[in-house]
């Protein structure tokens, strides 16, 4: 029989799709055929795989059982505290998952996708544990029961869910261009024939994320289905104020290289096998698939949620729909006997009920331990508490530990030519570091850092991208749970900003998955004043990234520092941002000679450039060469410290310096407010008050833009004269 899809490259088809966006244009006569006959073969079409029937009814049973159990017990007794049910998603959800069985499938999902978690291989007891906030659930507690994972290094692995609506796109299509370069470049036989599934809500469609991630799919012909439920709502919005017309699918119906599947959770059996003919589509390599499947919400958007925006009408219309009751209706009798069909959910609430004793029996998280994981850690006996999935580790990487002696080989060379030789050579001698951005291939970037190495190692290796910062974070966050060393390029400072919510995901990923899933990667980012500024293009404001949890933060001020933090960086266990600015890529004072391929600096090692004994300066960035000759125009003798990098950064420096000096001056480009002087300052105050000769003084922007004339410029970047009139008015204090 033909298996039951839309396509929308008929006028007519299109137009039925537009005008009842609810509704499913009139299914084929196959629909009647014989049910025993489930998968047969439709014209030229190969034979799919038949459902374990058995199996499906039960997950969607435990599922159906699970929300019941938390909406009228566990919700009320506030044993759960966030609750959002699946019913009306799960048949659907639970067919698409019995298909996922590569040997590197992925998967993103969102907060209401438990039934498909349960049929690729969650464990009972782990769902039920991580929404009653049990210890050794998926989060130990720390993130709301709904948000799920699944490492998995043989078989299908779901990449860790965030709350935030749309967040799961990118990071998919991430999973699926691994697969892609994992093939190709690596020659892993297991990625062969792999897949990403990116799963989300219609409501989801309207999103940055959706529309990255379909621009790199579509572009980029990836291996990735995008099963989007259609409930006709977000929250209490109905789905036309997401999408003109309703319907997703009928609006992408001219999207080039994007193959439209649609079918009705109504109609399981049917449903079936538009899901297995989208499934192997990708996995035939036709590129990336969308699959809308129209669904009902059975209950509210939450467990709070009572839906008093929708009509009785409008309710029992969708419960007259129930998936559930039309598979029953579909299956038995035929497929299953009405006694088989009892004795699976008789078996599903006993199956819930032995997991919630279980779980009721098990420890509550451990508060001792909530501030772990934030960063990589070792174990006591010096070992590496290695997640389960992602990074270098995690793909069996060792690479040298390195150097932090400096061989000084050649001439001066500026900054920007020192971090392409680093990235030359880690490109060279490791396979899994990719470089990616916008304008980083043909052009080298838009401030020459790469350039050449597409020349060099290829296309797959050193690439272009499309002009979403969304998508190239989300895209290296999959990268990295697959494996891979991202480097993805933001061009200036201020353009990171559309794509905060997957940094901030990246990096709380290890604390909020209690170290089952991490995503090393280095995001390389220029910013600051160069000879001119304004508002777009010379922002710093470093310390967004400091406070953005699990981010380790480089600023170097030279060519030498440059090279060693970007080499820890490239083969470290953490998501870094290497700050490159752009005062300092070609400037005189910032060139050295090239410390070898061996030299790395450690992460929170503060640099001494010059020793001295009544007042100490702090700094880092381009501000270092200017309290330099501040200090040397002061006449006064000072000690400069070069923090390097501010997450960590060196308190023990610091505070042994000042204790020295009794006077302190802290010196940076971004704004006075809240920037990370204020933070270094608050330690001083604590720790070494009582050492403290003068007042401690910052030297900063005023909180104000970077302006774009260089007269204006000049008036608040802080200048050597102001600079060495701080040093002066502390020191004579």
């Amino acid at each position: 029989m033909a298996p039951y899809f839309v396509d929308f490259r008929s006028a007519e088809r299109r137009r039925l799709a537009y005008a009842a966006p609810r509704r499913l244009p009139k299914t084929p006569s196959y629909m009647s055929a014989e049910r025993h006959s489930l998968f047969g073969t439709g014209v030229g079409s190969p034979k799919l795989p038949q459902p374990d029937w058995q199996r499906v009814v039960h997950t969607i049973l435990v599922s159906r059982a699970l929300d019941e159990l938390e909406e009228t017990q566990l919700l009320p007794a506030r044993k759960v505290l966030y609750q959002f049910t699946a019913r009306g998603h799960d048949v659907t959800q639970v067919l698409l998952g019995q298909l996922l069985t590569g040997a590197r499938d992925g998967i993103g999902v969102y907060y209401r996708s438990r039934p498909l978690m349960l049929s690729v291989g969650l464990p009972l007891k782990d769902a039920l544990a991580s929404t009653m906030m049990r210890s050794g659930s998926v989060s130990d507690g720390r993130d709301i029961g709904v948000v799920f994972n699944l490492p998995n290094r043989d078989g299908v692995c779901v990449l860790p869910a965030c709350g935030g609506v749309g967040a799961q796109y990118t990071p998919a299509v991430g999973w699926a261009q691994s697969l892609q370069y994992r093939s190709q470049v690596l020659g892993e036989a297991e990625a062969n024939g792999s897949i990403a599934v990116a799963h989300g809500g219609d409501a989801s469609a309207a999103t940055n994320g959706f529309w990255s991630a379909l621009t790199i799919a579509t572009t980029q012909r990836l291996p990735i289905l995008f099963f989007i439920e259609d409930n006709g709502y977000g929250i209490s919005v109905k789905s036309d104020f997401q999408t003109p017309g309703g319907n997703i699918a009928a609006n992408l119906s001219g999207f080039k290289n994007l193959r439209i599947l649609e079918t009705d959770s109504a109609m399981p059996v049917e449903a079936a096998v538009s899901i297995a003919r989208g499934v192997e589509a990708v996995r035939a390599g036709q590129g990336p698939v969308l699959l809308r499947v129209v669904v009902p919400r059975l209950s509210g958007h939450s467990g709070q949620d009572t839906q008093t925006y929708k009509s009785s009408e409008e309710i029992s219309a969708e419960r007259a729909r129930d998936p559930l009751v039309k598979l029953r209706a579909q299956l038995v009798p035929g497929v299953m006997s009405e006694q088989a069909w009892s004795a699976l959910e008789q078996r599903a609430h006993e199956d819930v009920q032995a997991a919630l004793a279980a779980v009721e029996a098990s420890a509550v998280p451990d508060v001792t331990r909530s501030t772990r994981h934030v960063f990589s850690e070792r174990n006591e006996d010096g070992t590496l508490d290695l997640q389960q999935q992602g990074g270098l580790p995690d793909a069996g990487m060792n690479l040298p530990a390195g150097n932090e002696s400096p061989r000084s080989e050649g001439p001066r060379i500026n900054m920007v030519t020192a971090i392409r030789r680093t990235l030359e050579h880690e490109l060279a001698i490791n396979q899994r570091v990719v470089v990616f951005g916008e304008d980083v291939g043909r052009k080298g970037g838009v401030h020459a850092a790469t350039l050449g190495l597409q020349e060099k190692f290829g296309a797959s290796r050193v690439f272009d991208t499309s002009l979403s910062e969304e998508g190239i974070i989300g895209r290296a966050v999959g990268m990295a749970l697959a494996g891979l060393m991202p480097v993805p390029e933001i061009q200036f400072r201020k353009y990171a900003d559309p794509a905060v919510e997957q940094l901030n995901d990246c990096g709380t990923m290890r604390w909020r998955t209690a170290n089952r899933f991490a995503a090393p990667m280095v995001v390389r980012m220029p910013g600051g004043f160069f000879k001119c500024g304004d508002p777009w293009h010379s922002q710093s404001n470093e310390v967004q990234f400091v406070h953005a949890i699990g981010w380790r933060v480089a600023m170097p001020s030279n060519a030498e520092d440059a090279v060693g933090l970007l080499r820890s960086a490239l083969r470290g266990n953490d998501p870094t941002i290497f700050f490159e600015h752009r005062a300092m890529l070609d400037g005189a004072w910032a060139r050295r000679p090239y410390p070898g391929d061996d030299f790395v600096v450690p992460f929170g090692k503060a640099k001494l450039l010059r020793a001295g004994s009544e007042l100490t300066i702090i700094s880092w960035g381009a501000m270092v060469e200017r309290c330099e000759q501040a200090a040397e125009q002061s006449s006064v003798d000072v000690e400069l410290l070069d923090l390097r990098t501010l997450m960590p950064w060196d308190r023990e420096a610091v505070l042994a310096s000042v204790r020295k000096t009794r006077r302190c001056v802290i010196v940076h480009e971004d704004n006075l407010t809240a920037g990370f002087g204020a933070e270094i300052a608050a330690v001083l105050a604590k720790e070494a008050f009582f050492d403290l000769d003068a007042p401690i003084e910052r030297v900063t922007m005023p909180d104000v833009p970077s302006p774009h004339s260089p007269l204006l410029l000049d008036s608040v970047v802080p200048s050597v004269a102001r600079i060495t009139d701080a040093i002066r008015q502390i020191a004579s204090i």
